[in-house]
């Protein structure tokens, strides 16, 4: 496929964006048209919108665009296809920073330890990973970092699970893990934006340094890019995007991985070119991915963590089975 310009791909995200915006305002188990919005006194459906599903709506476009701009920038950093927050464990270490204030009760004295938790598990996780990968980080050694982190957050989590003093921690940390955008308020939206915005803006940092990196870390070198800097850049950055995201929505995986990798035929094969238009589509699969959710008939909500794992699994398996191909 040939890519296509910026205005026209940027004009056409950003269209979908504001489709599925207002469509995740009118959907759900109760249909709210437009006629309702301005009739605050006559329609008591107004509040649905305002207090209920614009925050969702705000809080759906900022996670996905955390998500889909980590997932470029670690796919940019480590030049391999499969890296992603949730892959490569750095969501899983945010849950379960998460998952140990609420196993202590933390949230109830101090609603701020969740969100602190949750970046600091983050941060930690990406600091391992690029510890454990060292600097000259091969496909191999990054999924296997990953896997490492994984399985150390997975011991964590179970254990606190097994060691719960009540079912009600219990109920409450799977029902957190599983990922969900519903009954988030405006307080959720004012505790993440910052922390994806801070993230965010130091991801964008690194387009100049992602494009001299394809031609190899001594290419990058040669071209003035410092490579302590670019990395701390990148884990700092992912750290609080991803970890922000994780601590107010739980776990939504395979985000980062699958944005770039739908956009990348469009923008072509320069890492940087793929940031802002990935910021776009992250939102854009998001927002879809909670208004299917609402829509599906059933009894209660499917959680949108359990619906992206359902979608992204297959995405993951046929990635496997290019690479493959491509290897062989």
């Amino acid at each position: 496929m040939k890519p296509i310009s910026r205005p026209l791909l940027y004009a056409g995200l950003i269209a979908l964006l504001v489709l599925l915006s207002g469509l995740s305002l009118i959907s759900g188990k109760v249909w709210v048209p437009f006629s309702a919005w301005t009739q605050p006194d006559i329609d008591p459906r107004w509040a649905i919108v305002f207090e209920l599903r614009l925050p969702r709506t705000l809080l759906g476009i900022a996670v996905g665009a955390a998500l889909g701009l980590s997932g470029a920038v670690l796919q940019g950093y480590t030049r391999n296809p499969l890296a992603d927050p949730g892959v490569l464990g750095v969501s899983a270490m945010a849950a379960l920073g998460a998952v140990l204030t609420l196993y202590y009760g933390l949230t109830a004295v101090a609603p701020w330890a969740l969100p602190v938790a949750a970046i600091s598990g983050a941060l930690i996780g990406v600091a391992i990973l690029m510890l454990l990968s060292g600097s000259a980080s091969s496909l191999v050694t990054f999924v296997l970092a990953g896997a490492i982190l994984n399985i150390l957050s997975s011991a964590g989590v179970s254990l606190a699970l097994s060691l719960a003093p009540n079912p009600w921690a219990v109920n409450e940390i799977v029902d957190w893990l599983m990922g969900s955008l519903a009954d988030r308020s405006f307080e959720e939206v004012k505790m993440a934006t910052p922390f994806i915005l801070a993230g965010c803006g130091l991801l964008l940092t690194t387009g100049r340094a992602l494009d001299a990196l394809t031609l190899g870390e001594t290419g990058a070198r040669s071209l003035g890019v410092s490579m302590p800097v670019t990395r701390w850049s990148i884990a700092l950055g992912v750290g609080l995007a991803a970890g922000a995201s994780v601590a107010v929505t739980g776990v939504i995986g395979f985000v980062g991985l699958v944005t770039p990798h739908l956009l990348r035929p469009l923008v072509g094969a320069r890492p940087g070119a793929l940031l802002v238009p990935s910021i776009l589509g992250g939102a854009v699969i998001v927002l879809a991915g909670d208004v299917l959710v609402r829509l599906t008939p059933a009894a209660g909500e499917v959680k949108l963590g359990v619906a992206m794992a359902a979608l992204g699994a297959p995405f993951f398996l046929m990635l496997l089975l290019r690479l493959r191909r491509t290897i062989a």
